[in-house]
């Protein structure tokens, strides 16, 4: 028993590569507990904030969780060798590669932690988008490849310098290169980023009729590089999206009600009195008609062949097709009145009088 007790001793206080038995076994220990716990603490963490998420008012918790499951195992495993590695002597360069090896684990899944708050947050976002914009959601799907790039490329660069590599010749490198890159892509970034600020900014929408400087049209499509519109005579103009927002652009689907100016004329006989009854009567016509505002009626005053009068009313719906409804009635009802008052509508007309002389003096001859 005393022999037995003194050969364990003996075999516990052993050192290996610089540790006791003892020492590794408590490491190793460690590292067990380490392992079992990291992942059960991850797991009851996701499942309290599921919990929490299943209410209607708990986005934080939604938010959380949804992050919380981003955690990766390897990670874990990783994180708990090196806490049983804390109790041991380990050689300076090894231990410089345990310590880097584990920045570069904690590096990386603090990105995929970053990267999955992004994609919960940008799938809520793309599916609004897809809700009210089908084409302006393929553009923000792009902002979101942008928004990973740009994540993973910092999260590389710090990897780099953690791992002892001088990064700023690097980034100089990139700096010179992307300057490059852009020169060579300047009309076709300038399109790209033209395509994501009518995406955020949404001047117009497909659907929409607008006029392009002096092309009147309906868009169809909002690509990455170009927006497409449907001329009213039939042909598709493809406009570059750079160009497009340094044009002058009318968006009549959004205008909220059509102000309307027309104007006709009357002969030059109307009397006084029927001219000054006409106004009125056209007032009242304007107010007859359902969608409509009036806003004034004036003689406006003495044209070449005509007593001119002025007309403003509001339609109240922006749709062109019941402006002209409105308008026709509008034309309609003036023929029937006037024609009932004995008013006549002027058109171009010239009157040239002649003027009778005298016939010539004769003479008389003295012969």
């Amino acid at each position: 028993m005393i022999w037995s007790d003194f050969i364990q001793a003996q075999w516990l206080d052993a050192v290996l590569l610089g540790n006791s038995v003892t020492t590794w076994l408590a490491a190793l220990a460690l590292v067990l507990v380490a392992g079992l716990l990291l992942p059960l603490v991850q797991r009851l963490l996701t499942q309290r904030l599921s919990r929490l998420a299943e209410r209607d008012d708990a986005r934080v918790s939604r938010y959380i969780g949804a992050i919380a499951e981003g955690t990766r195992r390897g990670v874990l495993l990783l994180l708990a060798l090196f806490i049983g590695a804390r109790l041991l002597v380990l050689p300076a360069k090894i231990d410089t590669v345990v310590e880097r090896l584990v920045a570069v684990a904690l590096l990386l899944q603090v990105a995929w932690w970053a990267q999955r708050a992004f994609d919960v947050w940008f799938s809520g976002y793309l599916e609004r988008k897809r809700a009210d914009d089908v084409a302006a959601a393929a553009t923000v799907t792009l902002l979101g490849f942008m928004g990973r790039v740009v994540l993973w490329s910092v999260a590389l660069l710090m990897i780099l310098d953690n791992l002892g590599f001088d990064i700023t010749t690097l980034v100089a490198s990139l700096g010179i290169g992307g300057i490059a890159v852009a020169l060579a892509l300047q009309n076709i970034l300038g399109d790209v980023f033209a395509s994501l600020s009518i995406a955020l900014d949404k001047p117009f929408v497909i659907g929409d009729f607008i006029i392009v400087d002096d092309i009147p049209g309906t868009v169809q499509h909002i690509g990455l590089k170009t927006t497409r519109v449907r001329s009213l005579s039939g042909e598709q103009v493809v406009f570059a999206n750079s160009d497009l927002l340094k044009s002058r652009i009318r968006n009549y689907k959004r205008m909220y009600e059509r102000r309307v100016l027309f104007g006709f004329g009357v002969l030059y006989q109307t009397s006084p009195e029927e001219l000054e009854a006409i106004a009125a009567m056209v007032r009242e016509i304007v107010e007859a008609q359902s969608g409509a505002r009036f806003d004034r009626a004036h003689f406006k005053g003495f044209g070449d062949s005509s007593l001119d009068f002025e007309v403003v009313y509001y339609v109240l719906d922006p749709d062109y097709g019941r402006y002209m409804d409105i308008q026709q009635a509008i034309n309609l009802e003036l023929v029937r009145r006037f024609a009932a008052l004995g008013v006549g509508f002027a058109f171009p007309t010239r009157t040239l009088h002649v003027e009778t002389l005298p016939p010539p003096t004769v003479a008389p001859n003295h012969a």
